[in-house]
């Protein structure tokens, strides 16, 4: 379940730190990339170059780098991580989380991280017990943080408690039970979605079209399917094919065709992501034989097609979710945010073309995500990787689902 999962270890001032070498190789044998962030009291129990040497990375430690000055981003840290792991983590890591004392690199990395974190603690039993400890990991478990409990001991009072770090071997399980159980949160669940163009006909041979790939479409449907999804896609003329069994396929070509089959199928779905790039307009009159060549302008009437977001927004129940896409040139979280209320959606992501190498034909995508509760920003990721951030935000939002 670690496979191709990004993982940032942070690793904080305990004797116990030597036992992230375990943890490394752990992460590291069942797939898993692993950028390590240390304290610099951390340094003081093991050495970044063993750290390196197990992660085939460079570690992060100061604000910039001393060798050539560059500025390590904690920022691009927090976009890149599928995970983050603090073990150990000390009391004084803990209190500097818990009141954002952002006074070093892991502290400020943990503030920016966008996904979940997990906390290994590991310190002095009587200290893990101080009521000022407990309050700390408290306030951090409100903030969702999930927290990898401490192995048992005994108090200096006599009396048992927890402070030792929990053996790496099961800090590692808890990474992989969450990945296990997040590779199931869609199970029962029935998504519709739409990918790729609409091609709306002059005459046999020539078409009104756009630049869309479906890429992006066809890996949401991917995503969604090995969550535990039934998914209907219904894809404009694109040459992807589709891997997963759960995936039913269902080709089109103009607006009007991929508006009825969303029509019959939207009223059984839990989610709609409506991720196709569809056609504004179509010709009014539309050839039946190849139009020639003539000395004269050719002049196309175009008439509006339909807004299958608009239509299915009137149609949205309670239990139902609906996700769009935007790709604006400007004025873009704006135009979005219009977009999001007049349709009726739960949420839309949001593409600029002013980010190079993303949207049309690329592989790779940059997006920002606006709901009614503000605005997730994700950095620039194999559309693959993209699927799964919207995906996270669509589990979040979602209704309990129910068997079929």
């Amino acid at each position: 379940m670690l496979k191709g999962k990004k993982i940032v270890l942070g690793i904080t001032g305990s004797i116990a730190a030597y036992k992230s070498c375990i943890i490394i190789r752990e992460l590291v044998k069942r797939g898993a990339e692993v950028q390590v962030v240390i304290t610099p009291a951390g340094k003081e129990f093991i050495t970044p170059i063993t750290l390196s040497a197990l992660t085939r990375k460079p570690v992060v430690s100061e604000f910039f780098s001393q060798r050539d000055g560059t500025w390590n981003s904690h920022v691009d840290l927090g976009l890149w991580a599928d995970a983050m792991l603090i073990a150990p983590c000390t009391a004084s890591t803990l209190g500097k989380m818990a009141n954002g004392v952002a006074d070093n690199m892991l502290v400020t990395t943990y503030l920016s991280m966008k996904a979940p974190v997990f906390i290994a603690p590991a310190m002095d039993l009587d200290m893990y017990a101080h009521p000022s400890t407990q309050r700390n990991i408290m306030t951090l478990k409100e903030y969702g943080n999930r927290f990898i409990e401490p192995a048992s001991g005994f108090l200096a009072s006599g009396l048992e408690g927890k402070g030792r770090m929990q053996d790496p071997e099961v800090i590692v399980e808890a990474l992989e039970d969450y990945f296990a159980e997040k590779a199931h949160d869609l199970e029962y669940g029935r998504i519709l979605i739409t990918a790729g163009p609409t091609y709306e006909k002059i005459d046999p041979v020539r078409f009104i079209g756009n630049y869309s790939s479906g890429k992006m479409g066809f890996a949401l449907a991917e995503e969604c399917a090995r969550r535990g999804a039934k998914v209907d896609l219904v894809a404009g003329p694109v040459s992807l094919k589709v891997k997963h069994k759960n995936i039913n396929r269902i080709d089109v070509e103009s607006c009007q065709q991929m508006y009825d089959v969303c029509m019959e199928r939207f009223g059984h779905a839990d989610a709609a992501i409506l991720c196709a790039a569809v056609a504004d307009f179509r010709p009014e009159c539309v050839a039946d034989k190849k139009i020639k060549r003539g000395d004269d302008q050719l002049t196309l009437r175009l008439a509006p097609n339909r807004d299958i977001a608009a239509a299915l927004g009137k149609l949205k129940t309670e239990r139902q979710v609906m996700v769009g896409f935007a790709l604006e040139t400007d004025n873009e979280e704006q135009h979005a945010a219009e977009k999001l209320k007049k349709k009726n959606l739960d949420f839309i992501v949001l593409n600029s073309l002013k980010n190079e190498g993303t949207c049309f034909k690329s592989d790779e995508n940059q997006i920002k995500i606006l709901s009614a509760d503000g605005i997730k920003e994700y950095g620039k990721k194999p559309k693959a990787e993209v699927a799964a951030d919207i995906i996270d935000h669509l589990v979040e939002v979602m209704p309990e689902i129910l068997p079929f």
